[in-house]
């Protein structure tokens, strides 16, 4: 945990004048990109971003330096997007993928280069479409490493998956966006 994250904490316990607001401002764009991700209604991510914080503030105390202050919150955020989403019966994956089937495709290469295929506007649009129809955790992991640029590493810390399991769902995020941009603009380099 860096310097300045651990003067943020011991700043908020303190109840020093805009320290957790200055938490929440440093914060909060992460907290968002998970929750909307999972969520995707803009009125429910809102409202689960102010819980999320206010959980935040409430067990501050219980966070042990660990692991980087963003992991923390993060972690928090997915938490709390994932029983929002299990209180509303919406399924996190989707229902036909079997976790040994993620298991086996660990360690294959998909041969698929997201960034590339965001290069054409209009494929980056088809893209961003294809994107929204992944299952909720999928969208999320995938969004998480390829456009917020955060390691698996970070994303476990976050999400509490094996490092596996997240290079599985990406693998199978990113298959599934290739078949469904191949069945719209043929074959893909």
């Amino acid at each position: 945990m860096s310097q300045t994250d651990r003067q943020l904490v011991h700043a908020v316990l303190a109840n020093a004048p805009g320290a957790f607001e200055r938490l929440v401002r440093e914060h909060q764009a992460l907290c968002w990109h998970i929750i909307y991700r999972m969520v995707r209604h803009p009125e429910d991510a809102r409202e689960l971003c102010q819980d999320t914080f206010l959980r935040v503030h409430q067990h501050l105390r219980q966070y042990r330096h660990e692991s980087a202050l963003k992991s923390w919150i993060g972690r928090v955020a997915y938490t709390v997007a994932l029983r929002h989403l299990e209180r509303k019966r919406i399924a996190v994956v989707s229902p036909h993928e079997e976790e040994e089937a993620l298991d086996r495709l660990e360690n294959m290469g998909d041969g698929f280069d997201l960034e590339a295929a965001q290069a054409s506007n209009e494929l980056a649009a088809y893209l961003h479409k294809a994107i929204d129809t992944l299952p909720p955790l999928q969208r999320m992991l995938l969004t998480l490493y390829h456009l917020d640029e955060l390691s698996i590493d970070e994303i476990a810390q976050i999400t509490g998956l094996a490092t596996g399991t997240i290079k599985s769902h990406l693998f199978r995020s990113r298959l599934r966006l290739r078949q469904q941009l191949e069945t719209a603009y043929g074959e893909l380099p």
